[in-house]
């Protein structure tokens, strides 16, 4: 083989390998104004959403105001979203060919780590008033001390009156918060302990109270002080709580990271981040080929369970309302039919790589902070267990979708083989014998009350959701069962 010529060598680097570059590199001005916009944007999407319920009615409301339409049987709208339990939410754009052809799906999980009340949670200790908690989703406990917490739920009546309580993030709020030891008192009682003893669940109780009420005689006068309050501004008892889903998280708005204000700080980014983009590409969707829809589901923190999570059947309902939709058979294999032809992003984040612990990554397969959206083939833990592994003609399919629409994207695993793994949507979706793969931005501090997220990601997530509600019909890959 004779000599390469340095342009030559050049030329054929890169022709052959792959050089990862960020979006911040290729992006012009006008683009940069874009991300910068996008940003503003997505943390205020952010400060409306902060539960699964309070992110349901912020989709529905924006979905309304793009001429989506409630679906009831018999609708003739081509632009409709379903409503379920106030905890899931669906988007649908009825595209030119039949949902029975095949479907263009986005799912993304709305719920987040958390702490959650007991059923009887209120209790008073020397005068120091106390709402008993249990933590939701995967989280350091001793992240959620010592920090102010607000809380944002329902509480539902023996009557049948539902009472919305949102408080801790208005300027004129009280907050509320989980008391650490002093680090004087600490040293036995927790610095001796492993970091996932140290925190003991049970402790981790809410501080609500502690003014006595102004009452001759009578026990727990601060307890009754704070249940008199909830009363008069709610009109609830505390039999009320039995009934409630009051969720304690961190207060405060998304705010700008950094002198540059390239990133993005707040709680329940994972995965509100990938619910965004995916809003934001169907809501400004058109006429697409394939009927697209945007999925928007609960519970993905612990394991995807229940009515509201992406195990239950909610997706064959939704199937069979889009056929009902554009005048098809609702039948059980005509709906299995219409899956199994579909292909679907399970929209979640990635781990980015972090400088201060580059033990846990592998390098070469981790995702980086503002180079794009991240290409996640498979999650799982150890040997793959729990993951649903993309096929190759898939993955193929999807870089040259995105490659032919300039999208900034970058394939990654979840960290080192055996130091860990998670799970997102995409096996629970894949039993119906669709095409899904996980697409989405990294993340650094995931599951912490402040994660952080680069807006050129964000922006990247958009654009590649986009493009692949976008595409033409994949042809040979119908995926139907015989």
């Amino acid at each position: 083989m004779a000599k390469l010529t340095k342009k030559q060598c050049k030329d054929l680097s890169e022709k052959l390998t792959i050089a990862k570059k960020s979006v911040w590199d290729q992006a012009k001005p006008a683009q940069r104004k874009q991300i910068m916009e996008l940003g503003e944007s997505y943390k205020e999407f952010l400060d409306q959403a902060k539960t699964e319920r309070m992110a349901v009615d912020t989709i529905v409301s924006r979905a309304k105001a793009k001429s989506f339409k409630p679906f009831k049987p018999g609708t003739k709208a081509k632009r409709l979203y379903f409503d379920y339990k106030g905890k899931v939410v669906a988007l649908a754009v009825l595209g030119k060919h039949s949902p029975a052809k095949g479907m263009r799906l986005l799912g993304a999980h709305i719920d987040a780590p958390r702490l959650d009340l007991k059923m009887q949670p209120l209790y008073e200790d020397q005068e120091l008033v106390f709402l008993k908690t249990h933590y939701y989703g995967g989280i350091k406990k001793y992240h959620w001390m010592s920090r102010p917490l607000a809380i944002h739920g329902v509480v539902c009546t023996r009557d049948g009156k539902k009472v919305e309580v949102h408080l801790g993030d208005e300027p004129n709020d009280p907050v509320f918060t989980v008391l650490d030891l002093l680090p004087h008192l600490s040293r036995r009682g927790q610095e001796q302990k492993k970091l996932g003893d140290a925190i003991e669940a049970e402790r981790m109780n809410l501080l609500i109270g502690s003014l006595p009420l102004d009452a001759e005689g009578g026990k727990e006068k601060a307890k009754l002080g704070v249940l008199k309050l909830l009363n008069d501004s709610y009109g609830i008892t505390e039999a009320d709580l039995i009934s409630a889903e009051l969720e304690l998280v961190p207060a405060g708005k998304a705010r700008d990271v950094g002198l540059d204000r390239a990133l993005v700080g707040a709680y329940g980014q994972d995965d509100r981040s990938s619910a965004f983009a995916a809003l934001e590409a169907i809501l400004v969707l058109k006429n697409p080929a394939l009927t697209s829809v945007a999925v928007f589901l609960d519970k993905e923190e612990i394991g995807s369970e229940g009515a509201t999570g992406a195990q239950s059947r909610f997706l064959e309902h939704l199937a069979a309302s889009l056929l009902e939709a554009a005048g098809e058979s609702a039948s059980y294999r005509q709906v299995m039919g219409s899956l199994a032809a579909s292909q679907m992003l399970s929209a979640d984040v990635n781990a980015a790589y972090d400088p201060d612990y580059p033990e846990v990554h592998e390098k070469r397969n981790a995702a980086f902070i503002g180079y794009g959206v991240c290409l996640t083939k498979y999650t799982g833990h150890g040997g793959k267990y729990g993951a649903s592994d993309a096929d190759a003609e898939y993955v193929a399919w999807l870089r040259k979708v995105w490659d032919e629409a300039g999208v900034t994207w970058q394939a990654a695993g979840m960290g080192k083989v055996d130091e860990g793994g998670g799970g997102t949507i995409a096996k629970h979706m894949a039993v119906y014998g669709m095409d899904i793969i996980d697409v989405g931005p990294a993340m650094l501090a995931m599951h912490s009350p402040f994660e952080i997220s680069a807006k050129a990601d964000i922006y990247s997530s958009l654009k590649a959701y986009q493009a692949f509600y976008e595409a033409p019909v994949l042809k040979g890959r119908t995926g139907c069962m015989p």
